[in-house]
């Protein structure tokens, strides 16, 4: 009843759980901060071990309300990481799992597939250079012939070829999160909302550990762990630059996405539809996603931001996005697209490409070297959703086996 009543409040400055002072013991085995998808995965993944204790810190009053609700929620197949990848290896585990726990505990998902069209030799180039690698890790890929195209999508142009991922699919976040929250808590976890932490420091007890402080309502309250998780997302690095000695701090960097609306019933494809992919760009193209209601909308386009929390939607690759939609979807009517919402990615640096090759950055995920019982998981963007459950059980991993 206790942990029931904590878990949708502030840290509380005096209680038994939580102290204003360091202790000789931790208050819990694992402290997870950060509440997005990836957070709650890894709470619930690690509360489900035998004689622990978890704690999830979040600043906002719920999860989920940053990077992971303002996305475009693809079930990715895992086609442009690198053979060598974490990214590669945690979205097609994550894939799975997925898929299976979607299935077995009825979350909104969908595995509608995904066309990468291609309208020049240049483009036909590209995606069979995707194909190659999607076969050479064991991800279903095919080209089809232009009847079978044009018999499924007669609205999308794809003048030179049309590979398709049919592992690639969409997942309710929201619905997915809210399972995520529902188990860790109904383990015995606690959700410690409006907490956002101010402070982190090293136990001085000689058996490692970590005092949390969190700042609310002017009153500091501060937690103990034995175990530190950083799953911050946008505020990820930050948080890793409060821990870590100077030397090894980074520097944070943002790429906003700016999403689009239709808002007539035609033309309306059944399946997601992605551009050939750009060697060296800092995203996909303006692709074609759905969400459960089948409403279509277009997006992200990249733009770099120096504040993570501004959610305005920029109007200015309107024109841009649209051009880049025509050329895979003609029969569309520019005057019906319209601006939607807008999400935030966090980045290890600007060069970043999606695609593997020059520039590519992959999943931080780490046990610090000399920080005992420190994971720090930074730049956690696409395919953070996707390998969400995946990235819980390599976390679980490093720490214990």
């Amino acid at each position: 009843m206790f942990a029931r009543a904590l878990s949708r409040t502030a840290l509380p400055s005096q209680s038994r759980l939580f102290s204003t002072s360091r202790r000789r013991e931790a208050d819990f085995t694992h402290a997870v901060i950060g509440g997005g998808v990836v957070g709650l995965a890894i709470a619930r993944q690690l509360q489900a071990r035998d004689g622990v204790s978890t704690v999830l810190i979040e600043k906002h009053s719920s999860v989920g309300t940053e990077t992971s609700s303002r996305n475009s929620e693809v079930i990715h197949a895992g086609l442009y990481y690198g053979p060598d990848s974490l990214k590669t290896k945690l979205c097609l585990r994550g894939k799975e799992m997925m898929y299976e726990t979607c299935k077995k505990n009825d979350i909104p998902h969908m595995n509608c597939g995904k066309w990468i069209v291609a309208q020049d030799d240049g483009q036909m180039d590209a995606i069979s250079k995707v194909h190659e690698f999607a076969q050479s890790i064991g991800v279903p890929t095919r080209f089809l012939s232009p009847e079978e195209a044009k018999r499924r999508e007669p609205d999308v142009r794809c003048e030179a070829g049309v590979l398709e991922s049919p592992s690639t699919g969409i997942v309710d976040s929201h619905g997915l999160m809210q399972w995520l929250e529902g188990e860790f808590e109904e383990k015995g976890g606690i959700c410690a909302f409006q907490s956002p932490v101010t402070k982190v420091e090293p136990l001085d007890t000689g058996n490692g550990g970590w005092a949390i402080t969190t700042t609310s309502g002017g009153k500091d309250s501060t937690v103990t762990a034995e175990t530190l998780i950083n799953s911050a997302g946008l505020f990820a690095i930050p948080l890793s630059n409060m821990i870590l000695p100077k030397e090894r701090h980074i520097e944070p960097h943002y790429a906003k996405g700016s999403y689009f609306s239709y808002s007539l019933s035609h033309p309306k494809p059944k399946t997601l539809v992605y551009p050939a992919p750009i060697p060296g760009h800092g995203g996909l193209g303006t692709h074609l996603t759905l969400d459960m209601s089948g409403r279509i909308r277009f997006g992200p386009d990249v733009e770099w931001v120096d504040d993570p929390t501004d959610l305005r939607v920029n109007s200015k690759n309107l024109d841009i996005a649209i051009d880049d939609i025509q050329s895979y979807l003609p029969g569309i009517k520019r005057e019906a697209i319209e601006l939607d919402y807008a999400g935030i990615r966090p980045k290890l640096g600007k060069l970043g490409a999606v695609t593997s090759g020059k520039g590519f950055q992959d999943f931080y995920i780490k046990k610090e070297e000399g920080f005992e019982g420190f994971v720090n998981l930074l730049g956690i963007e696409s395919p953070g959703l996707t390998s969400s459950l995946a990235i819980a059980e390599f976390v679980e991993g490093l720490l214990y086996r």
